[in-house]
């Protein structure tokens, strides 16, 4: 697949349609785990406000999933960001984030969260980019460790917090 194509880099939100493709992104994106085609069909649907996709010429080159938690409504939590290997390099995933902050649905959240594995060094290195980029502090500890929450089957997720959010954000959502 070729990354370059006529028309322009589109970031959107999500619809049911979008859902076996962004099955395939994912499945296509280790070390990111993998959803039932169901969750994602819910998040493209139920979330979509706060989910990106990233198309260049109708094929899904990114992927963000988010929430906000009910618990604390403060924050944005990010689930999964995946880009297609013909997509990586070019910062798509830093401006699928840019533009999921500037989104009405997360206009009012001071704190973006996510939960990364310790040897994931590309999501260390966008999320650390991201809070640089917008003055932000980044910090991180144990979140669901390997021995109590996964029975040893999966590596410790670590939640990273990046606040404070800027709070004067604006629509980018359309065309780049």
């Amino acid at each position: 697949m070729e990354c370059a194509g006529t028309e322009s880099l589109t970031l959107r939100m999500p619809s049911a349609e979008d859902g076996p493709a962004i099955s395939r992104l994912i499945a296509s994106s280790p070390p990111l785990d993998t959803n039932s085609a169901y969750c994602n069909l819910l998040q493209c649907t139920d979330f979509r406000e706060t989910c990106v996709v990233a198309e260049r010429d109708g094929e899904a080159l990114g992927w963000i999933s988010a929430y906000r938690p009910p618990a604390t409504p403060d924050r944005l939590f990010v689930w999964q960001v995946a880009v297609h290997s013909a997509a990586r390099g070019e910062g798509l995933a830093l401006k699928m984030l840019e533009a999921l902050i500037a989104r009405p649905a997360a206009a009012d959240a001071t704190m973006l969260t996510t939960t990364i594995t310790e040897d994931n060094q590309a999501s260390w290195g966008l999320f650390e980019a991201f809070a640089r980029r917008n003055g932000a502090t980044l910090t991180r500890a144990p979140r669901f460790e390997q021995d109590a929450h996964f029975a040893g089957a999966h590596a410790t997720e670590w939640e990273a917090r990046i606040f404070p959010l800027p709070t004067f954000r604006t629509e980018t959502e359309t065309h780049s």
